[in-house]
């Protein structure tokens, strides 16, 4: 019996894991709406008012130049990339989540998978850009693989022993 706390604990965790991945999804999601929608013109402007102001440091500093950088990436041609890649991740993020949270068992082995893939993908977009940000991300989804997995096999475990 003292196996049961620890699995409810899992179980919050888990379903404090999806929220927070569900929520990071539909951010995706938007993000890449309002991308498709507002000029990369409005995108540049903003960015440069936000350093102009030294709402993230120095001008000179790490933050702003890799601010700069992004915007200039996105506004030279890899703006279809991000749209892509937000949409695309939010909406599979959105869609493995509300499997996950029903509780479908095929999802969980997909949604390993698939944050791997996402994974890998980050990585390697870290090292080609030298972002700072994808190498967090990725971070962040190999806790939740960690958290995927243990509820996969609790839940496997449930379903065996019929509680």
């Amino acid at each position: 019996m003292a196996d049961v706390p620890a699995a409810r604990r899992t179980e919050r965790l888990f379903r404090l894991a999806m929220f927070i991945k569900g929520l990071d999804g539909a951010i995706e999601l938007i993000g890449a709406i309002v991308l498709l929608l507002v000029p990369a013109t409005l995108v540049n402007h903003l960015v440069a008012d936000v350093i102009s102001r030294d709402l993230v440091g120095s001008p000179d500093g790490f933050l702003a130049r890799h601010l700069v950088a992004g915007t200039a990436e996105f506004a030279s041609g890899n703006r279809t990339f991000v749209i892509l890649y937000l949409g695309l991740h939010g909406v599979v993020k959105l869609g493995l989540v509300v499997a996950l949270l029903r509780r479908w068992m095929p999802a969980y082995p997909v949604a390993a998978v698939v944050l791997s893939v996402f994974v890998a993908y980050e990585l390697y977009r870290a090292v080609r850009t030298g972002s700072v940000v994808l190498p967090l991300l990725a971070a962040v989804d190999i806790l939740i693989i960690i958290m995927v997995v243990r509820e996969y096999m609790l839940l496997r475990r449930e379903v065996r022993t019929g509680h």
